[in-house]
C-alpha cells in the first residue's frame, strides 16, 4: 500500500479562461494496488478534506480499504489535492484567478502525466462531487463510472447565498475559521439530527448547551488545521461550480458524456438538494443517457455521506 505524498508539477498550465501559470504542483496519495498493475478509482476530496481517503487517519476509511466496499485489493485509489487545500502545501498563490474547471483540468493533466488510459471511476462528496462533474464535462471518456455524491454540477442560487455568507463571516470575524465552520455545520446536519443528538441537554461544567459545546470543537478543531486563505479560496471555488459555464446546455454536456452515471443523494441534505438531482436525472433520462440516482435515507444531512457508511456501502457494492 503505497500512501507518502507525491507530487506532480504541471508547467505553463492554461487556464478555461485562457490565462497561464508558470508552474503548479499537484500533490496525490495511492492507497492499494501500485498505479498500472489494476484498475484506478479516483476519488475527489470534500471542501475542509485532502488526499488521506483511506488508512487509519482516513477521512472515508470505512468505506475504502482492505476488502471494504471500494476494495484496495483490487483497485488503485488515487486521490489528489485540490491545490490551496493547505494539506502539507507551501507557496501556493491564492491570488490565481480560478474556478472549479480549471481544478478539474489540473486534475485531467496529472491523469494524463501519470500514464493512466482509462479510469475505472471518478467518486466525489460535497464540492468533490461537482469536480466529478467537472472533470467528465471537460473529458467525456475519461472514466467507465462517475459518483457524485452529495453534489450538484452547478452552484445554486441557494448554495451561492451559503457561499456568500461564508465569505462575509471569514472576512469579518475575530475568529473566521472557526465561526465560518460552525456556520457551515448547521447546513451539514439538520434541525432533526441536532435535536436527536443533543436533546436540549448541558454541558455543566462548561455552563453550556451540549449543541453549543460541539460547534465550538468543530470550529476549534478546524482552526488548527485549516487556514484562512485555504477556506476563503476553497469557498470561492465551491461557489463557481457550474459545468455550462462556457455557454453550452446541460444537455449538450451530459449527452457527449461516456460514463455511465450515478448520482447520490441524501433525502435530508440542506445544502445540496435531492430536488436539484432529482431535476438532472429525470433530464438525463429523458435524453437517454445512462444514468441512475440513488438516495441515501437519513435524519443526518449533506454529513449523511460521511456518517451512513452502511448505506453507501451498499450503493457502491451494487455499483462495483
Amino acid at each position: 500500500m503505497e500512501e507518502e505524498l507525491n507530487h506532480i508539477l504541471l508547467e505553463d498550465f492554461e487556464t478555461l479562461s485562457g490565462s497561464k501559470i508558470k508552474k503548479l504542483q499537484i500533490s496525490y496519495q495511492v492507497f492499494g494496488k501500485k498505479l498500472g498493475s489494476a484498475p484506478v478509482i479516483v476519488v475527489n476530496h470534500a471542501l475542509t478534506g485532502n488526499s488521506l481517503v483511506s488508512g487509519i487517519n482516513g477521512w472515508w476509511s470505512d468505506i475504502i480499504g482492505f476488502e471494504k466496499p471500494i476494495d484496495t485489493t483490487k483497485y488503485s485509489v488515487l486521490c489528489f489535492n485540490i491545490p490551496g487545500n493547505g494539506f502539507n502545501e507551501n507557496n501556493f498563490d491564492f491570488n490565481l484567478d480560478l474556478n472549479l474547471g480549471d481544478i478539474a483540468l489540473m486534475f485531467i493533466k496529472a491523469i494524463d502525466k501519470l500514464k493512466i488510459g482509462k479510469l475505472h471511476a471518478i467518486i466525489g462528496g460535497s464540492i468533490g462531487g461537482c469536480l466529478t462533474w467537472e472533470m467528465i464535462a471537460l473529458k467525456n471518456d475519461l472514466a467507465s463510472i462517475i459518483i457524485p455524491v452529495a453534489a450538484d454540477w452547478k452552484a445554486t442560487d441557494w448554495l451561492i447565498a451559503n457561499t456568500f455568507l461564508q465569505d462575509r463571516i471569514l472576512k469579518n470575524s475575530k475568529d473566521p475559521v472557526s465561526d465560518a465552520r460552525i456556520h457551515a455545520m448547521t447546513f451539514y446536519r439538520t434541525p432533526k439530527s441536532l435535536n436527536t443528538r443533543f436533546n436540549r441537554t448541558k454541558n455543566l461544567d462548561k455552563n453550556m448547551y451540549n449543541v453549543e459545546s460541539w460547534l465550538s470543537h468543530h470550529g476549534e478543531k478546524l482552526r488548527q488545521r485549516f487556514s484562512l486563505e485555504s477556506y476563503l479560496f476553497m469557498n470561492k471555488l465551491l461557489s463557481s461550480t457550474d459545468i455550462t459555464r462556457d455557454g453550452e446546455s446541460l444537455i449538450n454536456k451530459i449527452s457527449k458524456i461516456k460514463s455511465s452515471i450515478h448520482v447520490i443523494s441524501v433525502d435530508s441534505d440542506v445544502f445540496f438538494l435531492t430536488d436539484e438531482d432529482h431535476e438532472t436525472v429525470s433530464i438525463a433520462k429523458k435524453n437517454n443517457i445512462d444514468i441512475k440516482n440513488h438516495i441515501i435515507k437519513s435524519i443526518h444531512g449533506h454529513d449523511a455521506f460521511l456518517i451512513e457508511t452502511k448505506q453507501i456501502s451498499d450503493i457502491f457494492t451494487k455499483i462495483f
